[in-house]
């Protein structure tokens, strides 16, 4: 499996959470769980080591979810992140996580790169374009 194919399962598990919010810690700890053995069940499988990185991508984004809003509402011109869609706010986290936060971080256009491609895969006709332009403007304004 490829990490594209681990970034789809993040993207789905983040999804899920995304729609799907805990009342308590406790709560939140089982959704987490539930959300990412799902998506680990839809595809084919993984290495211990791509379920790893799934794991990793989801909790780590949720870990930094309020700094990683907080780059996305800085580079969205006068557009509220509850307003984007799903797929694409999910998309942009997964890859400001994997730019700014991750221990293994990955290079701006490869980050950018990969958002776009699962973009055309699973959001609007106008997803890719947006996911690209949001990242874009957030690596602008970290220059």
């Amino acid at each position: 499996m490829s990490r594209r194919q681990a970034r789809e399962a993040a993207l789905q598990a983040l999804f899920q959470l995304d729609l799907n919010q805990a009342d308590t810690e406790e709560q939140q700890g089982m959704f987490e769980t539930l959300a990412i053995d799902t998506a680990l069940g839809e595809g084919e499988k993984m290495s211990a080591r791509d379920r790893s990185y799934v794991q990793t991508l989801v909790r780590g984004t949720r870990e930094n979810l309020e700094a990683i809003d907080a780059l996305i509402t800085e580079s969205s011109k006068d557009w509220k992140i509850e307003r984007m869609a799903a797929v694409d706010r999910n998309l942009v986290r997964i890859a400001i996580y994997e730019i700014h936060f991750s221990e293994e971080k990955l290079t701006p256009n490869i980050a950018i790169n990969e958002a776009v491609e699962l973009a055309k895969k699973y959001g609007t006709d106008d997803s890719s374009r947006y996911v690209n332009g949001i990242l874009g403007a957030m690596m602008k304004l970290s220059r």
